[in-house]
């Protein structure tokens, strides 16, 4: 889950760069920790908070993971009701899936005038 609170108070004093020096470790290591990639610790929280100069309450954003359960075996397509494979839905695609979906709904009402002018 992107850390959006943790960004938008680092952004205000410091690049990315800056603040891995701070806390001793690669800007990619960082940036991954931002991306939610990476699981931040609690006392990377509390450095990230006091060189912020806040609290971590105002820069900490737990893990809620998304998850979509898929019931079905790909090789055969079978259904297994006993078989729950979980897997996590980035956030940027939950964010954007309403605008997807009104996207997709225009492009098969499109398609379905394209086929009515067709017949006609």
């Amino acid at each position: 889950m992107i850390k959006n609170k943790l960004i938008k108070a680092r952004k205000e004093k410091y690049t990315q760069e800056s603040m891995a020096k701070i806390l001793h470790m690669t800007q990619s290591q960082y940036q991954r920790r931002e991306k939610g990639e990476i699981k931040i610790s609690d006392d990377e929280w509390e450095r990230m908070a006091k060189a912020l100069d806040t609290t971590v309450d105002d820069i900490k954003e737990e893990d809620i993971p998304q998850s979509i359960i898929n019931n079905y075996d790909n090789s055969s397509g079978s259904y297994f009701p006993h078989i729950n494979n979980n897997y996590s839905i980035p956030e940027f695609i939950l964010k954007n899936m309403e605008d997807y979906i009104n996207l997709l709904k225009n492009q098969i009402e499109e398609l379905k005038e394209e086929i009515r002018s067709l017949k006609s």
